[in-house]
């Protein structure tokens, strides 16, 4: 590894070619990001909940996504475009990381080319719009590889620190993290003269690094009954039929359209031909960072389900891989039409996302419904708060049953001064606000319960005086609506 000739000779224009293409990806997509006119989708409502507590955990998820917001709103402001500034700048910061190992590996060109190529991936490109945990991950994961070829191509003490930086950064942005040490395992059972590297004090330090740094993580969840390990293995799901073809089929066929087209079908064609000729040290190191996370997801799929992406972190390593194979190979027509394809996208989504609920799809429903329609639910739940208020009846509270209305609730209500808290049966915690603010007897009387009334009866059961106050149809798009109940409810007898 480390093709330090073809660095060094390398045309450094490929240099200025990664960082202008980087800076103006990153200056669209900034745009892009304040033409937005989605809602915070639930997930990133209630990560920007979590931010105005800064703690060493959370219910779902470590704690590296709340302080990213926090930092950023601190100094931007509230507003969606702040809470979802991070995402846009944190990914050009992994493809500079991308490039960074590229470089280490191959030569200037291969670094330039990947570069782009990672900062242009589909995946990419739709996470650069919302603030995510997948977002802090990446880097770390990118920053990790960068870490470990250094531990083997030097003998210097920095790669240690850099590697036990970056898996602590990553754990405490998500577990997933952990696959990386499973990686590793993998090249060093298929690279058998780089096992010295277990022998390599400076290995072993940067992993217990990584582990000290976790560790205050660890410590909130022996406090809170390990409620981010529970969330964890809930998400699996392994129960019920462990038979899922269907699932896994439909998994690996969305992975064509988090990594692309073009990339996914090289990287089973590397993979084909690893399988029967080998792969170069350099290539081979970047498989096994790629194809054994992709593996075992797909079996997860298999026996249950997976989200698209759950493989992320695999097209880290897999777009040095393809993107190095397609330049060897002198395969320029269909690195082109990588790019072609992956550039159209991000054009797309800048102009879908700015349009977003004024357009009426040509076939099926709004793509955006999701994230639409929230802003006016905290609306309408306004009026009825402030209708109470001016009758002289006021609500002790707002009581919801679902955690997407709690987080939509929290940030679009903001500056409401009514406390918003969430109904939970008893038993363990399922979500972050049953947790942290469950409706108790101490709430006091009356409540506003603003439910999407899919399953309302156990929660109205619980009151003597139930007043419906009618259900709102709230437009998620030209031709979508959701539907929200309110409730004015009195006498709590659960006991």
């Amino acid at each position: 590894m480390g093709e330090s000739e073809g660095w060094r000779s390398a045309d450094p224009r490929w240099g200025w070619l990664l960082a202008g293409g980087l800076a103006l990806l990153l200056a669209v997509r900034v745009v892009a990001l304040r033409a937005n006119a989605t809602d915070l989708f639930f997930d990133e409502a209630q990560y920007w909940s979590w931010s105005l507590e800064p703690a060493l955990g959370y219910y779902s998820k470590p704690p590296m996504v709340a302080w990213l917001i926090r930092l950023a709103t601190d100094q931007c402001g509230m507003g969606e475009f702040c809470v979802r500034l991070p995402s846009p700048i944190v990914h050009t910061l992994t493809a500079g990381a991308v490039a960074v190992l590229a470089r280490w590996l191959y030569d200037r060109r291969t670094a330039a080319l990947a570069g782009l190529a990672f900062a242009t991936l589909p995946g990419v490109s739709l996470s650069a719009g919302i603030i995510s945990t997948d977002v802090p991950l990446l880097f770390a994961w990118a920053v990790a590889l960068v870490a470990l070829v250094g531990l083997i191509e030097t003998r210097a003490s920095w790669p240690a620190a850099l590697l036990g930086l970056a898996l602590g950064f990553g754990l405490n942005a998500k577990y997933a993290m952990a696959w990386f040490l499973l990686c590793l395992g993998v090249y060093l059972a298929a690279t058998p003269e780089r096992r010295g590297l277990l022998r390599d004090g400076r290995l072993w330090a940067g992993i217990g690094l990584g582990a000290l740094l976790i560790v205050p993580n660890l410590s909130w969840n022996a406090r809170h009954s390990f409620a981010t390990f529970a969330h964890t293995a809930d998400n699996a799901k392994w129960h019920g039929s462990l038979l899922n073809p269907l699932k896994a089929l439909e998994f690996f066929a969305s992975q064509f359209g988090v990594f692309g087209p073009v990339m996914l079908a090289a990287l089973i064609a590397i993979t084909w031909r690893a399988y029967k000729q080998g792969l170069p040290p350099a290539d081979r190191l970047l498989l096994a960072f790629s194809l054994p996370v992709l593996v075992l997801i797909t079996l997860q799929a298999f026996v249950s389900r997976a989200h698209p992406n759950w493989a992320a972190v695999s097209y880290v390593a897999a777009t040095v891989l393809v993107t190095a194979t397609l330049v060897r190979d002198v395969s320029w027509s269909w690195l082109k039409a990588s790019f072609a394809i992956h550039l159209t996208l991000v054009a797309a989504l800048g102009i879908a996302t700015a349009y977003a609920g004024r357009l009426v799809p040509p076939v099926g429903s709004d793509p955006f419904a999701r994230t639409l329609g929230w802003r006016e639910m905290a609306e309408a739940t306004r009026r009825e708060i402030a209708a109470a208020r001016a009758s002289g009846r006021p609500y002790a509270a707002v009581l919801t049953d679902d955690r997407s209305i709690t987080a939509e609730l929290l940030y679009y209500m903001r500056d409401e001064p009514t406390r918003v808290v969430t109904w939970f049966p008893g038993g363990r915690p399922t979500d972050h606000y049953e947790l942290t603010r469950p409706h108790t007897a101490a709430v006091g009387d009356p409540v506003l319960y603003v439910t999407l009334d899919r399953n309302s009866e156990p929660v109205l059961a619980q009151f003597e005086d139930r007043d419906p106050l009618g259900v709102r149809q709230i437009p998620t798009g030209r031709s979508s609506r959701r539907a929200v109940a309110f409730y004015r409810l009195s006498g709590y007898i659960r006991k």
